[in-house]
């Protein structure tokens, strides 16, 4: 008997998943076929635009003022952190690929997964090296490179949301809250009128 999870992935090819609880808030893609643990939640997508707008300062931003906590660590809840989140566009209204706000979110987010993906299983490693190449790790130690393709990713989802700050890593967490908020409050009030 399918699960639900079976029938939201039956027609792609792979789909990202992020900890429910964890120190980063990541997030990676799978490919179809792989058990998931409970402690993991999935996004029956495939496409690298909305990975790059998960993945965005954004969101971050706002899972971690809209989400919950277990002791020190954030937790992932998505009824708050994802079901609230305004994206770029309206569900329903995204535009299509040919768009160059997608295509650059899109590349932007192919970039930093290839470099993502080339730390954790670089060609020739053995296994005690494999071992230590972990998303935490990567992201504890926050290379200059893993920075700057999280800086590219931002200022193309900032395109795409029509934010026109010369540095994302710059804007003031209030600021994004705020302007997530507004463009919430506008999407509610438009369901909301006839």
């Amino acid at each position: 008997m399918a699960g639900l999870g079976d029938i939201a992935l039956k027609d792609l090819r792979r789909f990202i998943v992020s900890p429910t609880g964890a120190k980063h808030r990541v997030f990676a893609w799978m490919e179809i076929g792989v058990i998931l643990d409970h402690l993991l939640k999935f996004f029956a997508r495939d496409d690298d635009d909305f990975f790059g707008v998960l993945h965005s300062r954004a969101h971050e931003v706002w899972s971690l003022r809209t989400g919950t906590s277990l002791e020190d660590r954030p937790r992932y809840t998505p009824t708050t952190c994802f079901e609230t989140l305004p994206l770029p566009w309206p569900p329903g209204t995204e535009p299509g690929e040919e768009d160059g706000r997608v295509r650059a979110v899109a590349a932007a987010a192919r970039e930093q997964d290839r470099l993502r993906r080339g730390y954790l299983d670089p060609p020739g490693a053995d296994a005690a090296t494999l071992k230590t190449r972990t998303l935490t790790n990567l992201y504890n130690a926050r290379p200059t490179w893993l920075a700057h393709a999280h800086a590219a990713l931002d200022r193309a989802v900032w395109g795409a949301y029509g934010w026109d700050d010369a540095d994302p890593g710059a804007t003031a967490e209030e600021t994004i809250l705020a302007r997530l908020l507004g463009l919430n409050g506008e999407r509610c009030g438009a369901l909301k009128s006839p």
